[in-house]
């Protein structure tokens, strides 16, 4: 065993690979085509192919095969952070070009073959680039009609309304101008047929609310013809205040079933046109059946062929399978997986389940599970990493006190084979928080987290308050209390594995990106237990982003900090970029120039703050790049950079060639 200083362990985990093995699996779906077998599709995110969005088709012997050609990428701009940028009808399969954001469609049977022809524009060219977005369509049982939601950004529709403008439209399948059919609400969202096609069921939400704060469950008749697709009388299904219903789909027996949290967890709840209240499916306390809908297409459970219906469980941020039976009874379905679901939540091949398993040690597979034999199928096998499975550090929940509450975080220990801790020296620690805030970090493998591991850091994953995954009334710890709570539940976390022994408390980093950049230059501005800090497209003014951010998320602060103007004095006081006088440490900055949930003024404004105080820092700008970095050159970079930047702080040399960031200050 060598024993070498921590930070300096020599990995077998490269920025490289960590990009490489970043492939993103997703929205898996199958269909039968023109021969009667049974196909699967799903998405696949390449860093390595500049983040572009491939469809996957793969046929009943076997044979994978792209659907979509270089350079085609299926990903939609709706709501900036997409989702349901695919979906198939009998025959073709429809897709949101990410170059121009029309919809286009393929032949099912042909794609990926050497009778494909080029995607088919369904949707005109609009005025302006980008001016209208689709997301989470559906085709109607004959084929003839697309509903799906529109985003319309013409700079006269946005002129006229304050903002873009979103509504349920329906689209005739062989192509034409998107007709509205709904556009009573700020945001519409999973539009759903009955089988027989004679219902549309859909939830919206206006502002100021989030879909997990209130949210509105409709179902309307539809009258349908060659050449038109109306509604009729709209029944409202769940309309309560401060409950959130999503995830609404049909029953092959003709009943509508959603989550809904009334009980302050979601449950499954079922209604049938007709019926004057809705039926409870499940009644958990302490664990959800639901979680918030940040991107479209994302389905917590699904009926397979045979009838049974199966969800998906989240305890404690820790996800499990469940059968739902008739009688009330939940039976468990035993997986190797400690996430499921993934980007595209459960579907059903025939009589089994399908869905994006994640485990500790492997990357993400699409399987298909057996109901009865519980045996786990690969769809699309797990990409192998080359590395032993005795390298990875496995997630340890912990619960610990955060100023009178409890908070949670899954911690991680160094871990390394043939390497011995140096004698007498604790670890460094990488405090992470997740984005968000509303969403929630899991305990299956990241090699985000395993790139620190693997060399000799120690990891605390924290699940702070506000986070979901705990119920409603943990995730509505935030409220007006953003740059607080999640703050406090960081440091808090940093301060427990320094007390307990576990992590050496004079050499602490916190990192996070987005909403967990913001905690990271909250914290750094208001505590002195950290010594460094990495943001990644963080929020640096509060103000800056109430006026300046994306329709989606434009309220989203007056819940987490108040409404603006009207609590401007709160937003002052929340903004990192107001106290830096309170910043006593390095600080790394990384951005996307292309960024609209968080543009990159945000960053240039705590740069150039921290750059008068004089503190060490360094700032990079990654061109082309969004909110979050999706090409693999970025991803390395970013990583590396990230490595070297904590060597320089914290005194040990990377076992891995760096070359330093040009343009550092003082490093």
């Amino acid at each position: 065993m060598a024993a070498l200083p921590f930070g300096s362990w020599p990995s077998p985990l490269s920025a490289e690979l960590l990009a490489a093995g970043g492939v993103g699996v997703g929205a898996p779906s199958s269909r039968t085509n023109g021969n009667g077998s049974t196909e699967v599709w799903w998405t696949e995110a390449r860093p390595a192919e500049a983040g572009r969005v491939v469809l996957v088709r793969q046929l009943a012997d076997g044979t994978t095969l792209d659907a979509l050609a270089p350079p085609w990428s299926a990903r939609t701009r709706v709501h900036e952070y997409g989702g349901g940028a695919w979906f198939h009808g009998p025959e073709h399969v429809y897709f949101s070009s990410w170059d121009d954001q029309r919809l286009y469609r393929i032949h099912a049977d042909t794609a990926g073959t050497d009778q494909a022809t080029e995607p088919e524009p369904l949707t005109p060219a609009p005025e302006e680039r980008h001016a209208w977005r689709f997301a989470d369509g559906r085709v109607t049982p004959d084929g003839s009609w697309i509903v799906c939601v529109n985003e319309d950004h013409h700079a006269a529709v946005v002129a006229d309304n304050g903002e873009a403008v979103n509504a349920l439209v329906a689209i005739p399948a062989n192509g034409g101008e998107p007709i509205v059919i709904s556009q009573k609400a700020d945001f519409v969202s999973a539009p759903r047929f009955s089988p027989d096609g004679r219902w549309l069921t859909w939830y919206s939400w206006n502002h100021p609310n989030m879909p997990w704060d209130t949210t509105r469950l409709v179902a309307a008749p539809v009258w349908l013809s060659k050449t038109e697709l109306r509604l009729g009388n709209v029944k409202v299904v769940a309309d309560r205040p401060d409950v959130s219903v999503h995830g609404a789909d049909w029953l092959s027996d003709g009943r509508l079933v959603y989550s809904d949290d009334r009980t302050g967890f979601w449950n499954l709840y079922a209604w049938r046109p007709g019926d004057v209240e809705d039926v409870a499916l499940t009644t958990l306390e302490g664990s959800e059946i639901g979680g918030p809908p940040w991107v479209f297409g994302t389905q917590l459970w699904t009926e397979t062929e045979d009838g049974r219906l199966v969800a998906r469980i989240i305890t404690n941020a820790v996800d499990s399978l469940v059968e739902v039976r008739s009688d009330g009874e939940l039976r468990s379905i035993d997986t190797p997986f400690a996430g499921v679901g993934g980007s595209g939540g459960l579907t059903h091949l025939g009589p089994k389940v399908m869905l994006v398993g994640a485990s500790a040690d492997a990357l993400p597979v699409i399987a298909s599970i057996d109901l009865d034999s519980n045996e786990i199928g690969a769809i699309r096998p797990k990409d192998e990493l080359g590395i032993e499975a005795g390298w990875f550090s496995r997630a340890e929940a912990i619960a610990f006190d955060s100023n009178g509450r409890q908070a949670h975080a899954f911690f991680y220990e160094p871990t390394g084979i043939g390497i011995d801790r140096a004698e007498g020296e604790l670890p460094p620690l990488v405090v992470m928080g997740h984005g968000g805030p509303t969403s929630h970090t899991d305990p299956t493998l990241d090699l985000r987290v395993q790139y620190w591991t693997t060399r000799g850091f120690a990891v605390v994953d924290v699940n702070y308050g506000g986070s979901s995954g705990f119920g409603r009334a943990y995730r509505q710890l935030l409220t007006d209390n953003w740059g607080i709570i999640d703050v406090e539940d960081c440091v808090a976390a940093a301060r427990h594995l320094a007390d307990s022994g576990r992590v050496d408390g004079n050499r602490m980093a916190i990192r996070g990106g987005s909403a967990g950049g913001f905690t990271v230059l909250a914290a750094l501005t208001s505590s002195d237990v950290f010594g460094a800090g990495t943001s990644l497209y963080g929020v640096a003014d509060l103000e800056a982003l109430a006026k300046d951010t994306h329709k989606f998320e434009s309220r989203y602060l007056d819940g987490l900090v108040g409404p603006y103007p009207e609590a401007k004095a709160i937003y002052d006081e929340r903004s990192p970029i107001n106290h830096t006088d309170g910043f006593s440490c390095p600080l790394l900055v990384l951005q996307g120039d292309e960024d609209e949930v968080v543009p990159p003024n945000q960053a240039e404004a705590i740069v150039a703050a921290v750059a008068a105080k004089g503190l060490p820092h360094a700032y990079i700008l990654f061109a082309g790049e969004q909110h979050g970095f999706r090409k693999s050159e970025n991803i390395v970079r970013a990583f590396e950079s990230e490595l070297w930047f904590y060597g320089q702080v914290f005194g040990f040399d990377p076992a891995d060639e760096i070359a330093p960031i040009a343009g550092a200050v003082g490093l």
